[in-house]
């Protein structure tokens, strides 16, 4: 007897979804110990209203909390602090001096900015949401203090989490037995941890090769360097006395490209390799926590060409490692860099003109129908949209009903608390708690919202304004509504244009990646850099393909056939790694090599017309490709 299946459409399955992992107690300590102390600080000197907007600034710095190194916190957190505390000056004068429909105006100029610029990446994107969020806040929340001085109590508050970030260690994530070495080296142990994975997941790719979860471990090697190269970018934390340390760091991050780059050219031939050919991987990734030498090594066959390189990847390995602190600059990270120009084609092009006109529509139309309505915390209604119209935070509708259950489970809870918690002592309490659970809460948009929802509601309080739960969730469902109208308006040029942009820059970077290899350079840093930037910018482009997919089906039908193109793109660059190591140990390819590669190039044209993207490699299609057409 047949069972009747009932399939969950993907924007209700995504809705339901939620991270997994053991709970970040370091970012919950540094929660508790950021919006609550400063508040109640500002409440013992009788300055309640500078407490709520330095705990306004520690908050949305507690969003920004993710797992990392140090030295990425500092961009992470810092750049959007600033920005917002820019966004609350504009907004302060805005809403002092401009008329109504000048501070409209204003408020939608700014948001066609910050939607633009968040189209340039994850930071960017944070800061762009403080812009607005504190623009909002500073043009409608009634406080004493004057624009230049809430925004240094803004920065404060976010300057107070980052510097517990750090300095304060954490724990179990530091090798060593003695006190000195811990506390000359806690500072790296989001960096040790990150090089650290790498390797295991370089194991994890050699245990599955020749099995169907070859493909997913690839995806997860390409996540843990694209982490743990976030991970080593960034200022140095001390100049002289970590350099040492610093440098034996990015020496094993780029021992670990040519591993990673043998362990994908194997993965790509499908064969089996011995289980002992992992073993040297994971010993390396004890090493690297350990912060030791890694001994003797377990040489693997060499019996094919991955399998060589595979061994040649070990030694040279082993050799860094054991190098220690003497290693020489050689060993930097070979980091991304981004000039002013791209990064200005990334937030004029199609993706981000198309998410700066909705996200200035979304906050324009919530300022003005809040400003029409006369309520007294009208501010709340665009600073809302801000969120809802985010696309990195799921699609449109799971952010709109994580955000409306979000909201009245939070607004509940508050009032009950409200009703029996002592003032103004047991509010901030609530403050404290809810900054030490937001880092939890990060991993489900309804569980943020709900803490979030409270952390709010209880500053409100506290700076003197009545209880406004209920208020809360009238405009939060005000602010659904408009945001989903505006999701499914039709604007100028094509829909999708985030996924066009993304795969269009990965096309470009698989192009230079394949080109570099046929030319038989010998530069191999160049070679793992662009293989880098290869599989990084695929990441992105899948990841945003994934969660358009998961949209309404008004919206996903957008980007159609988008997924068959990546997945061509991704065999391109495994193909191209695969050669590429064949070319280092034979100097050739075979005649069936090219036609191999010739047939991707064209079946990855053919997808591209299919989905409307063009042509995605043109300068192959014209025969460019050093070698490859006479070859074929």
């Amino acid at each position: 007897m047949s069972r009747l299946v009932l399939a969950v459409p993907p924007w209700l399955a995504h809705a339901l979804r939620a991270q997994r992992g053991p709970v970040p107690w370091s970012a919950v300590t540094r929660g508790a110990l950021a919006a609550g102390p400063l508040l109640l600080v500002a409440v013992l000197l009788d300055r309640a209203s500078v407490g709520v907007v330095a705990a306004l600034g520690a908050m949305l710095a507690g969003i920004n909390d993710r797992p990392g190194s140090r030295r990425a916190s500092v961009k992470r957190i810092g750049v959007p602090a600033l920005v917002g505390a820019g966004g609350l000056v504009v907004g302060t004068y805005a809403g002092e001096h401009a008329h109504a429909v000048v501070l409209t105006l204003v408020l939608t100029l700014l948001g066609l900015l910050a939607g633009s610029v968040s189209a340039i990446g994850p930071v960017a994107s944070g800061a762009g949401t403080q812009l607005l969020v504190a623009a909002a806040i500073g043009a409608g929340m009634p406080l004493p203090e004057s624009g230049w001085e809430r925004a240094l109590a803004f920065v404060a508050g976010a300057g107070w989490l980052l510097t517990l970030r750090l300095v304060l260690p954490t724990p179990g994530a530091v090798a060593g037995d003695s006190r000195l070495e811990f506390w000359l080296d806690f500072r790296f142990d989001g960096e040790r941890d990150a090089v650290a994975k790498v390797y295991d997941a370089i194991a994890e790719l050699l245990v599955a090769t020749g099995t169907s979860e070859a493909s997913g471990r690839r995806a997860a090697l390409t996540a843990a360097l694209d982490h743990a190269q976030d991970a080593l970018a960034g200022p140095r934390l001390r100049r002289y006395a970590s350099s040492a340390t610093e440098r034996r760091l990015h020496a094993q991050y780029a021992a670990a490209l040519p591993l990673a780059e043998a362990a994908t050219a194997l993965a790509w031939a499908g064969e089996a390799v011995p289980g002992r050919a992992a073993e040297g991987p994971r010993r390396l990734a004890v090493a690297v926590r350990a912060n030791a030498h890694t001994g003797p090594l377990p040489a693997p066959a060499r019996s094919a060409p991955a399998l060589r390189a595979l061994d040649d990847a070990l030694l040279q390995a082993a050799e860094a490692f054991d190098r220690g602190g003497d290693i020489q600059e050689e060993g930097r990270l070979h980091r991304r860099r981004r000039t002013a120009t791209s990064l200005v084609h990334l937030a004029l092009g199609a993706g981000g003109r198309e998410y700066g006109m909705r996200v200035a529509l979304s906050f324009g139309a919530s300022a003005a129908v809040a400003q029409a309505l006369h309520h007294v915390h009208w501010y709340w209604l665009p600073a809302t949209a801000v969120f809802l119209v985010k696309p990195d935070l799921g699609p449109l509708a799971s952010r709109v009903l994580n955000r409306a259950a979000g909201t009245v489970l939070g607004a509940v809870v508050f009032a009950g608390f409200a009703a029996v918690l002592p003032r103004p002592e047991g509010l901030i309490a609530l403050v404290a708690v809810s900054g030490a659970l937001i880092p939890v809460a990060t991993r489900h948009f309804a569980a943020q919202t709900a803490v979030v929802t409270v952390l709010v509601l209880a500053l409100v309080m506290v700076g003197g304004e009545p209880q406004a739960s209920w208020s809360r969730i009238g405009e939060t469902l005000l602010a659904c509504a408009i945001v989903l109208i505006v999701g499914h308006l039709p604007m100028p040029g094509q829909r999708g244009g985030g996924v066009r942009a993304r795969l269009a820059k990965a096309g470009a970077a698989a192009y230079a990646y394949l080109a570099h290899v046929l030319s038989e350079s010998d530069d191999r840093a160049r070679r793992w850099t662009l293989r880098r930037e290869a599989y990084r910018t695929l990441a992105e482009a899948r990841a945003a393909i994934d969660l358009a997919a998961a949209e309404l089906p008004a919206l996903a039908r957008h980007t159609q056939g988008t997924g068959d193109v990546a997945a061509t793109l991704e065999r391109i660059v495994d193909t191209t790694t695969a050669y590429a190591v064949h070319l280092d140990d034979t100097g050739h390819l075979t005649p069936q090599d090219t036609k191999r590669l010739t047939e991707l190039l064209d079946e990855l044209t053919e997808r591209s017309k299919r989905a409307g993207l063009g042509r995605l490699l043109p300068a192959a299609e014209q025969g460019t490709l050093p070698g490859l057409r006479a070859a074929g």
